[in-house]
């Protein structure tokens, strides 16, 4: 068996509440970060690339001018610096350069050197060779963090420092100095940006005010009319050097003419908090920005992901998502299976919530069910019940009203169903089948070989098999038909097994871990596996098959995801 990478659908950046979000742009991509991954996306396919070097959370990166190399920071201080151009990413090289968060970076117009600006205890700014990472002067003249740098990018070099301290300091260079202070906002200074030409720069601030700067001398040529009524968080220039672009907490987008320091154009991008913009948007991209901690596969090859902020999305087969937003969850979403019945789906979260996705259009429905304790894990059954594994034991709804309830001996935590059949794992290590009449559950067997909490359960589709993932990283596979162990050799994880799924023939199973690592097990071969090592960064908190996709009993696609909020698909070729 063997497998290879086939698409990454990538979330979206990170954002904070009154922070300025860092994005850039190369060509026709885009970067930005998202916890420990750095993402570069293009515009015209929406094809991803993902760098998971850094083992902090990332805060911003750039592309440097000649296209090769990215600079990445995160909130330790650290840069990295890396190949952009071959498959394996290769680290040029790692620089220490604050004792705290960096909140931007950017490179000079040669691709050599970089500033990096912050938070630190001893200085808020550095400058340094992107190959040694030897000093190139000295960035001060800044009381408080730095938010933004810009450097121009032709001779004479010049750079502009953006702080909260309402400063924004121009340094001559290289070797960089100070050269002097300009006092034009009145609040933090979030952004500052050199046009193309090197002839102007521009900053915004937390004031509502946009500044535009003579890019040579730093001299104050004019302050934008009409300002922005919030703050505003971000600005970048057209390619023509003649626009400037600025996006405000106050959920408007300007386009400004330089010369008339003008408002030419404005766009309005809805109303409150959600649609606050923290950067400058080219296109708009529906996807997740927090941990992706669950996922079915709905019709047609797509899916759903529900996100540790308690939101859903729906994949569509080219990729693109759009998010569920009315009737959603307001915790955590904890589990979501289709429905074998009808293919509703069916979610819950730690909102103590039971909700559905209906098909045409994919959207919750209004009614929802609320659980007696916090649900863990859900199954529906054959005739649509569907049945929940809560902290303080078990029930079972059918049309949003509770129709059965079980208080077992162990906590529950992980449910599956086939058809009647409904297999309960507990934080005992054992798991109880049962047989469901449609009014109660009849314990039939009870399967002790697992030795630890039992955190994921998943039924064969023909229903003969039950493999059984526990806190150990151990997968134990049962022949439901007969109650007996079949193989307890699938025991290669190191950690929590998260999820568990089935390929439609019933010859494999995938298993998704906390360990980070992907496995695709063989019931004909229970020693053989597939390793997707280090699939997601963080752990991988749910697996599942894309329908319809490879050729029975030797290829096929699964889907992980997980902490990175990334959605990887996976080729996979079977032993024969």
């Amino acid at each position: 068996m063997s497998f290879k990478s086939s698409t990454i659908f990538p979330p979206n950046p990170n954002t904070a509440r009154g922070a300025s979000t860092k994005l850039s742009a190369s060509k026709d991509k885009i970067i930005y970060t998202n916890g420990k991954t750095v993402i570069i996306r293009d515009l015209n396919n929406g094809a991803a690339t993902v760098y998971t070097g850094h083992i902090q959370n990332t805060s911003v990166a750039r592309i440097s001018p000649s296209g090769y190399y990215c600079a990445s920071a995160d909130v330790t201080g650290t840069v990295r610096v890396w190949d952009t151009v071959g498959a394996d990413q290769v680290l040029k090289g790692e620089y220490r350069v604050l004792s705290g968060r960096i909140n931007d970076l950017e490179w000079d117009g040669e691709s050599k050197r970089i500033i990096a600006v912050g938070d630190g205890r001893d200085k808020y700014g550095h400058a340094f060779m992107m190959d040694t990472g030897s000093s190139t002067g000295e960035i001060s003249g800044h009381s408080k963090a730095i938010n933004a740098v810009a450097i121009r990018s032709q001779r004479p070099y010049r750079a502009a420092t953006a702080g909260d301290d309402a400063l924004i300091v121009f340094h001559q260079g290289p070797p960089y100095k100070f050269d002097k202070s300009i006092r034009t906002h009145t609040k933090f200074v979030q952004d500052v940006r050199y046009a193309p030409s090197g002839d102007h720069f521009a900053s915004v601030g937390s004031d509502a005010k946009v500044f535009v700067y003579d890019g040579k001398t730093g001299d104050t040529l004019g302050e934008m009319s009409n300002p922005h009524t919030g703050s505003v968080m971000a600005c970048s220039w057209s390619p023509d050097s003649k626009s400037l672009v600025s996006a405000s907490a106050d959920c408007t987008v300007k386009l400004w003419d330089v010369e008339t320091c003008k408002a030419t154009t404005t766009w309005a991008l809805g109303a409150g908090v959600n649609h606050q913009q923290l950067g400058v948007p080219t296109r708009v991209f529906q996807a997740p920005q927090k941990a992706i901690t669950a996922a079915t596969p709905a019709a047609d090859s797509t899916f759903i992901v529900g996100t540790a902020d308690g939101r859903a999305f729906s994949y569509s087969a080219s990729g693109e998502s759009i998010s569920l937003e009315a009737n959603g969850h307001s915790n955590l979403v904890s589990g979501m299976v289709t429905s074998p019945v009808d293919g509703t789906i069916v979610s819950i979260g730690y909102d103590d919530r039971v909700r559905e996705i209906g098909n045409a259009p994919k959207a919750f429905s209004e009614a929802s069910f609320s659980t007696a304790s916090q649900p863990r894990s859900v199954a529906v059954a054959g005739d649509s019940t569907i049945f929940l594994a809560e902290i303080g034991g078990v029930e079972a709804v059918r049309s949003n009203q509770k129709v059965f309830s079980q208080t077992p001996k162990s906590t529950p935590s992980a449910v599956a169903a086939f058809k009647s059949t409904i297999a309960i794992g507990g934080e005992d290590g054992k798991v109880r089948l049962n047989e469901w009449d449609g009014k109660t559950l009849t314990e039939t067997a009870v399967f002790e070989v697992n030795r630890a909490v039992i955190s994921a359960l998943a039924f064969s589709p023909d229903g003969k098999m039950l493999a059984s993932g526990d806190s150990s990283g151990k997968i134990i596979l049962f022949d439901v038909l007969e109650k007996k162990m079949i193989t307890s050799r699938w025991s290669f994880h190191s950690a929590r097994v998260n999820s568990l799924s089935w390929s439609a023939d019933s010859l494999h199973c995938a298993s998704g871990s906390l360990d980070t690592h992907v496995y695709i097990w063989s019931v004909a071969k229970p020693i053989k596996n597939i390793a997707i090592k280090n699939a997601g960064p963080g752990g991988i908190n749910t697996v599942f098959w894309i329908e319809g996709k490879g050729e029975s009993g030797k290829s096929g696609q699964v889907a992980s995801a997980g902490a990175d909020g990334c959605v990887h698909i996976w080729d996979v070729e079977f032993h024969t």
